[in-house]
């Protein structure tokens, strides 16, 4: 069998820098960034506030584009791509997780986590179907009714994991979502992330502040000034 490394990857960056702004006030978030992601892999982006962490996942999720270079999506450049073929791309390859949940306040915990479903045009019973089995697989099929603020920050978590399982993503990209959390509930996050990402094979790219959360994944990238200074897999893992 073919080693991950040899096989192309899925999320790759070719000198991808973004900036914003001209002149005195440009503002550059990276500097020129080659990256690789594969199939299967977990992985940590760490660095100071500031440093590009943030901007490489909106990236990656297709929510912002790069200002030059290419972002290959699955091989195919994300910028010769329609916004509502990319729209409809980016519902359908990637979950989000936030640090700060996104959930709806007057809205159900189910509401919520189906609120994607809406947006692919699913019809109501196969949505209500579709987002209880979601609740189950996080733990929280007994909440269904809650609204957010019934909810503990774990729990509020748990339902942002949910919608973003929803469209059986092949990819969770995570925002630090640790943020807002006390150690223990911090820890049980990572243990889902973790099990999604072993059990399901959903590919993980998480940006985190926490060393306890980063070295979970088996793959740390450092970033700083919008370049990566650091990128290394756990002994023991392949890459």
């Amino acid at each position: 069998m073919a080693s991950r490394a040899s096989e192309p990857p899925l999320l790759a960056f070719e000198q991808v820098t973004r900036e914003w702004g001209e002149g005195e006030a440009r503002v550059q978030g990276l500097a020129g960034v080659d990256l690789q992601v594969h199939r299967g892999e977990f992985v940590a982006i760490t660095g100071a506030s500031g440093s590009g962490k943030s901007t490489t996942v909106s990236i990656l999720g297709c929510l912002d584009l790069p200002s030059s270079g290419a972002y290959l999506l699955s091989g195919t450049p994300v910028q010769t791509l329609s916004p509502d073929v990319l729209a409809a791309l980016r519902n359908a390859t990637f979950g989000f997780v936030f640090q700060s949940y996104n959930l709806l306040a007057r809205t159900s915990a189910l509401d919520n986590v189906g609120l994607p479903l809406i947006y692919a045009g699913v019809g109501l019973a196969e949505r209500e179907r579709r987002s209880l089995a979601a609740l189950a697989d996080v733990g929280l099929a007994d909440r269904a009714d809650a609204h957010p603020n019934q909810l503990s920050g774990g729990q509020q978590q748990r339902v942002a994991i949910a919608r973003a399982l929803i469209n059986g993503p092949e990819v969770i990209l995570a925002d630090e979502p640790t943020g807002n959390l006390d150690s223990r509930t911090s820890a049980d996050i990572m243990k889902l992330l973790t099990s999604l990402n072993v059990e399901r094979g959903i590919t993980v790219v998480m940006v985190t502040h926490d060393p306890k959360s980063a070295a979970v994944a088996r793959r740390n990238i450092e970033f700083r000034d919008g370049l990566i200074v650091g990128d290394t897999t756990r002994p023991g893992v392949a890459a």
